[in-house]
């Protein structure tokens, strides 16, 4: 019987040699006359042990990891065939890695486990359980579902997901109505989208089949952030198998409903990530961002009702459709229910993916996961959520990740992107590099975004070069605030974010 071989073909295992690994593993197994079955199944997220190898026994999974091309040859004289542990490289099994352990994992419960492609190991572990629900209940049914859950959109805004489908789903089902997903994942220290996507692609092919089928949509969209290649050709090829398996197309496992899929590739802008301008890229126009109301959920793509959420926010809907809305919401605390992928980016030791109820400490998340910095200096600063967030002094990292206590902090949890900076770091310079994001990324279609964010990056030139310094510090506090509370969208009214916690929390950076 062959021996069972796992190495990822997601991008950072790609980036890491993982290919030259599958090829010198193959080629070792068969000089030494051993039959293996190759998988290239999806990373786990453990990006700091990646390509991790694993080695299917009758006891489990044995890991062996982080495996370069020129390991091979030893791992396989050790016994890598056979799970031997006589190797530098040897992790145990993969299941009772405390990175691993201590995660409640329900949206990424089989990456790194399943052949991605692979629709049958999708079945085999729940898959496609959610849409036969689905099927079963009227489209209210699995609103009233998502609503239970708590489930709030995991792409920033944090909006209620069962609001914004029941808007549309009480739009008249005469009107073509879309479902569209925002893939251009564009945070700094986010790629829990990417994970998603080239590890469990079937899951966000269920999770909106599951919302057209609510909403009364026939048409989906996948926006894909045009940096992702493997993502690409992963997700179109899962497209291509899910319709001819009826998951997709004009009757939907025998439904009598029909719901087609395609993916486009974004524009390579970070406004394209905001709704309304991502709308505006896929109807084929420049993405500028467009006065609300009306909502898009009442006019959205090509002016009709659409639902636009993140690849997270639809990835959670098969778990909540097959385990119930009330199963998702035992997990959280307050009003944000069920679970977060924190991506931990930056310097920062043990870097990935980890998924756990909202409610665990920033510092358990920096510590016991992250393990500190890469650098071994003291961790000085945090920004969650992107580059319009805040960065966290350590005096706010007993915080719990939850919605509302981020924001009474004035930060923001956003995507789940966790980025750490030592205390090398200038966070005068930080500052200066929010403003100038936004000038390089504002649509320009409002000027507190267009010009206030080119006039911050003068300020705060002029203050660190101590020029009428005091006054120069009033003037940007005063233009953080016209940008707040005057800019269309989040892009320029949230780029003072950043900037106001240098001045409240590391002022001697900003002067110095």
């Amino acid at each position: 019987m062959a021996t069972r071989i796992y190495v990822p073909c997601d991008t950072t295992a790609l980036s890491m040699g993982a290919d030259d690994v599958a090829r010198l593993i193959e080629h070792h197994a068969g000089v030494q006359g051993v039959a293996i079955e190759l998988v290239r199944n999806g990373s786990r997220g453990l990006f700091w042990l990646e390509p991790m190898v694993e080695v299917e026994t009758a006891s489990g999974r044995i890991g062996y990891g982080p495996v370069e091309p020129d390991d091979v040859q030893g791992l396989v004289e050790a016994g890598l065939f056979d799970g031997a542990s006589d190797h530098p490289l040897f992790l145990g099994p993969v299941a009772d890695i405390p990175y691993l352990k201590r995660q409640q994992r329900l949206t990424f419960s089989r990456i790194g486990i399943t052949d991605p492609l692979s629709i049958t190991d999708y079945r085999d572990h729940g898959g496609f359980d959610g849409l036969e629900t689905a099927i079963s209940v009227e489209p209210q049914g699995i609103v009233d579902e998502v609503k239970a859950s708590g489930l709030r959109g995991r792409g920033g805004a944090a909006f209620p997901t069962g609001i914004k489908w029941q808007t549309v789903h009480d739009e008249p089902w005469q009107q073509q109505k879309y479902i569209v997903c925002n893939a251009d994942e564009g945070d700094s220290g986010t790629f829990a989208d990417r994970l998603a996507m080239e590890c469990d692609p079937y899951m966000l092919i269920e999770g909106m089949t599951i919302a057209g089928l609510a909403v009364g949509a026939t048409q989906g969209f996948i926006y894909l952030r045009s940096e992702y290649p493997v993502a690409h050709r992963i997700l179109n090829e899962a497209i291509r198998r899910a319709e001819a398996e009826g998951y997709l197309g004009q009757d939907v496992r025998g439904s009598g409903r029909a719901f087609h899929l395609e993916v486009r590739l974004a524009a390579g802008a970070y406004i394209c990530g905001e709704e309304t301008s991502l709308l505006e890229s896929l109807e084929g126009k420049r993405g500028l961002v467009r006065a609300k109301p009306p909502l898009p959920a009442i006019k959205g793509l090509f002016g009709q009702p659409t639902v636009v959420n993140n690849v997270l926010s639809f990835a959670a809907a098969p778990f909540i459709l097959a385990q119930g809305g009330q199963a998702y919401a035992d997990y959280g605390m307050g009003k944000s229910r069920g679970t977060l992928p924190i991506q931990l980016a930056g310097n920062i030791r043990q870097g990935g993916l980890i998924e756990l109820a909202f409610g665990v400490s920033l510092r358990e998340i920096l510590e016991d996961f992250g393990g500190g910095t890469f650098s071994g200096r003291p961790m000085k600063a945090v920004q969650v959520g992107g580059p319009l967030m805040a960065y966290m002094p350590e005096s706010q990292w007993n915080t719990p990740m939850d919605y509302e206590a981020f924001g009474q902090l004035g930060a923001g949890i956003g995507h789940g992107g966790v980025v750490v900076f030592d205390d090398t770091v200038d966070m005068g310079e930080q500052a200066r590099f929010a403003m100038e994001f936004c000038t390089v990324e504002s649509c320009g279609k409002c000027t507190p975004c267009r010009i206030g964010s080119v006039r911050g990056v003068e300020v705060i030139d002029r203050i660190r070069a101590g020029e009428n310094r005091e006054a120069n510090l009033v003037l940007l506090e005063e233009l953080c605030e016209t940008m707040v509370d005057g800019s269309l969208c989040a892009m320029g009214g949230m780029t003072p974010f950043p900037v106001q916690s240098v001045m409240t929390h590391f002022p001697d950076d900003l002067t110095a």
